[in-house]
């Protein structure tokens, strides 16, 4: 009797310091991870929509993957940042499908596959068919007709969905057979974490004296981006994946910016993705903060494609996602202050279609409802590959 007692008494005492902890002059509030505020708002860039012309022929496209990205998560940063992001200068909206061949739930890796191939595939494939068979991506068949390729990650660059545009691997835990299959492309600009899987390899042969051989400038520091020269760039900036958007500061921009100076130099054009990585970690976490540090993060290099587009023309932006990650649901927010709640249905992948947003030419062909596949044929077709 005496020990019910006690388990109750030590029971109420936590639960009035969890009540006393959660709350702040005598304003309840929820699970700091669900709840976040922005202090660092930022306004979108301002350009001349007008110059984003429909009529053009596509010579470029910037694919931006937000991993893990879904309307809430858009919302939520939109209400972080006080009612406005880059991203509403792409307007034509349209959604995709994201189910792998054999689970209704995608991973990253099958997800990126579809997206990169135009192949539905198995969850943790690279590259590859249902059938482990290697499938072209569309980075290699714009190298093959002679436009620059490139690719930016937050995470380490083989991880799943950089890997998927350059590697042909059955499962995507292979990451040291990725970065070898790195050596079999020809794609210009190369920037995110995984130095190690290059450099400190279980087979002992490091991977960077033959890069440069082949003419990149392989760096690892982030202040290098903008003071290396020569058009080739290999920038492995973390042993693994980079840090979190508040430590990375303005990278993913100074990233964009620095691969969009090189990819540029070629008449002929250019394909580019960059993907936000950790907006899925966030969602996996149900870490509220993280989401949208991640995702202000991932629009803020939109904004620097923007005033590229403007300035170049010829330029297709897309952004979209490889699937929704947590379930995220906005129970709360205030515009005005950039304050925002939320709570989340799993700490896991869903199955919800996922937005694609676009502008420039031929952006009125991303409109509607299709499968992720459809994102391959539509972007091999504008570039004529």
């Amino acid at each position: 009797m005496k020990r019910n007692i006690f388990k109750i008494g030590f029971l109420i005492v936590c639960f009035a310091g969890f009540q006393m902890a959660y709350a702040v002059d005598g304003i309840e509030t929820i699970d700091s991870t669900k709840s976040y505020q922005n202090f660092h708002v930022y306004q979108p860039v301002q350009i001349d929509e007008k110059k984003l012309k429909q009529e053009d022929e596509v010579k470029n496209i910037i694919l931006f993957i937000g991993d893990g990205m879904g309307i809430a998560h858009v919302f939520a940063a939109m209400t972080a940042n006080q009612g406005k992001l880059n991203l509403e200068y792409l307007k034509y909206i349209g959604f995709s499908k994201t189910q792998s061949s054999d689970k209704y739930i995608t991973d990253s890796a099958a997800a990126a596959t579809a997206i990169a191939s135009g192949v539905k595939t198995y969850n943790g494939a690279i590259g590859v068919n249902s059938d482990t068979v290697k499938v072209p991506t569309l980075l290699e068949l714009a190298e093959a007709k002679g436009l620059s390729t490139g690719l930016i990650a937050t995470s380490s660059i083989t991880h799943a969905t950089p890997a998927a545009f350059v590697a042909h691997q059955k499962s995507r835990d292979m990451y040291e057979s990725i970065a070898r299959d790195f050596l079999d492309t020809d794609v210009d600009v190369v920037i995110g974490g995984g130095w190690s899987h290059f450099a400190d390899r279980m087979d002992g042969q490091s991977l960077i004296p033959i890069l440069q051989k082949r003419g990149y400038t392989t760096i690892t520091d982030e202040t290098q981006l903008t003071m290396s020269n020569g058009h080739k760039l290999f920038a492995l900036l973390n042993e693994g994946h980079l840090p979190v958007a508040s430590e990375r500061k303005n990278l993913l921009s100074c990233a964009t910016q620095a691969a969009l100076n090189r990819l540029d130099q070629n008449e002929k054009g250019f394909f580019l993705m960059i993907e936000g990585s950790q907006i899925d970690w966030g969602g996996h976490k149900n870490d509220t903060g993280r989401v949208v540090e991640e995702m202000l993060d991932l629009d803020r290099a939109i904004g620097t494609a923007l005033e590229f587009a403007v300035n170049k023309g010829q330029t297709l932006i897309i952004c979209t996602s490889d699937h929704e990650t947590g379930g995220m649901a906005l129970e709360s927010g205030n515009i005005a202050t950039g304050q925002i709640e939320a709570d989340y249905t799993t700490t896991s992948h869903t199955g919800l279609m996922v937005p694609v947003f676009s502008i420039g030419p031929g952006a009125d062909i991303f409109i509607g409802i299709y499968e992720n596949t459809a994102l391959f044929d539509k972007m091999k077709a504008l570039l004529k590959l």
